[in-house]
Order: C-alpha cells, then sequence, then structure tokens
C-alpha cells in the first residue's frame, strides 16, 4: 500500500544525497514530488532516476536564499495543484573552517541557506500547508545543534537555530493541523561528508563514539522523513528524531 498515494510533496535540496533519497523515496509511495534544487544538472539526473522507476515529479530551480525563487516555487506549486501535504526543508551547505577564521562572507553564505532559506520556504508555504488540511513539515536540523565539535561551530549554529524554529512552528502550526517536527543526522555517507570521512583517524574515531558502529546512508534518514509525513505519526509535533546510530546518547 502506497503511504503517500495522491500527496503533493516538496523537497528542498533534493538533487542528490538525503534529498534525493527524500525524493526517491516518496515518489515510489505515490506522491507527486516538487524537486527543488539550485543546481539544474542535478535536478535534471534526479528527474530522470525518479521518473524512470515510476515516479511523478516536478523540477523547480530553486536557490532557497532568494526570495524570488522561493515566491516563485510557491506560485507554480500553488497553479498546479493548490496545496502542500509533505514539506521537507532539507536544502543546506557547511563552511567548515575554525571560527576565528570565518569571514562575514563565509558565515552570510551559510545562514542565507541554512536557516534564512528553512525560515522563508516555512512561512512561504504555510498557505499551502494549510491548504491541505492534514500536512507535515520536516525541518533538517543536525546532532550538531546540540554538541560542538571543531571547525563546525558555525554550521552547529544555525542547525540549533532550526531545531529551536520547529518547535515554535510545532505550537503555531498546529491549529490548522499542519505538523512539524525535525530529523537530526548524525555523520551520513553522502557528498557533503565524504572529504572528512574518507580520512581514516578521523571515520574511526567517529565510529568508536557510534554504539550501531556504522555511518547512515541517505535512505536512513529518508525512511525517517517518510514516517513523519506520513499518517503513522499524526500525533507527533514539535519532536526531533536523532538519525545518528545512537551517538548523541553515547555522549
Amino acid at each position: 500500500m502506497e503511504r503517500l498515494k495522491d500527496k503533493v510533496a516538496l523537497v528542498t535540496g533534493s538533487g542528490a544525497g538525503i534529498g534525493l533519497a527524500t525524493a526517491e523515496l516518496f515518489a515510489a509511495e505515490g506522491a507527486h514530488v516538487y524537486l527543488a534544487e539550485v543546481d539544474a544538472d542535478s535536478v535534471a539526473k534526479a528527474v530522470d532516476q525518479i521518473r524512470t522507476s515510476g515516479g511523478s515529479v516536478t523540477p523547480v530551480t530553486t536557490d532557497v536564499s532568494r526570495g524570488q525563487d522561493v515566491t516563485a516555487l510557491m506560485r507554480m506549486i500553488a497553479a498546479a495543484h493548490g496545496r502542500i501535504d509533505a514539506l521537507v526543508n532539507n536544502a543546506g551547505i557547511n563552511v567548515r573552517t575554525d571560527f576565528r577564521h570565518m569571514t562575514d562572507a563565509d558565515w552570510v553564505r551559510l545562514r542565507d541557506v541554512n536557516l534564512d532559506g528553512v525560515i522563508r520556504i516555512a512561512r512561504d508555504a504555510f498557505p499551502l500547508l494549510k491548504a491541505s488540511g492534514n500536512a507535515s513539515l520536516v525541518n533538517m536540523a543536525s546532532i550538531m545543534g546540540n554538541r560542538g565539535m571543531r571547525s563546525l561551530a558555525a554550521y552547529g549554529a544555525t542547525k540549533g537555530a532550526i531545531s529551536a524554529l520547529t518547535r515554535g512552528l510545532a505550537v503555531e502550526y498546529a491549529p490548522y493541523n499542519i505538523r512539524v517536527n525535525a530529523l537530526a543526522p548524525g555523520f551520513i555517507e553522502t557528498a557533503l561528508t565524504e572529504r572528512v570521512l574518507r580520512i581514516k583517524a578521523f571515520s574511526d574515531a567517529l565510529l568508536e563514539q557510534t554504539p550501531l558502529q556504522r555511518f547512515g546512508t541517505s535512505m536512513d534518514v529518508a525512511r525517517a522523513a517518510l514516517f513523519l509525513v506520513s499518517d503513522e505519526s499524526s500525533f507527533i509535533t514539535g519532536a526531533e528524531i536523532a538519525i545518528d546510530g545512537g551517538m548523541a546518547a553515547a555522549l
């Protein structure tokens, strides 16, 4: 049985990694998925993959840090479907540098995508989520929002803000039957983490801190997102689920 049959879904940052896996899974479960991605080439490849598997998708080249892009995205969805049933706010970047060396430009770029972009999507999608009558919004936080690690202070600050935003929106959006939750991935094997995870000493140290003794996959996170946008989680809002193999629990 398709858990998202005839649902309208929007996944940002869906050209690769967690976003792509989420879009593929949602489409396989019967949703029509809007792929919002800044990289036109990667989203074109994603569309081909999903359509080859029989999924229904609409690609939209979108930079979530640009208000006009988000406005155009919402207008397109409104004209075609008039609602959003499932929204995954996944678009994000990392600027990995020691905090004392971070430039203003680095911080602005990080904040523009990781925080302002998430806020903009969550705000501008509200009329379409409300129109659903039974919508679910999932924000992508991180275990780094609740712990410290060298070179990730600024990234962690943006993700900690997403956790706080999720709790506030869960309360504010509840009267409209919109559930708002967050996922907090740990170390997931994606293009974003490839450079650091291939450093053996670093990856070995991380595995020592991970009770399940492996790194996560994009599909591990996608399956959790599917749970949160499905009716199976109908009484869950304001929650944050760690997808980290037990790392946060072990510290």
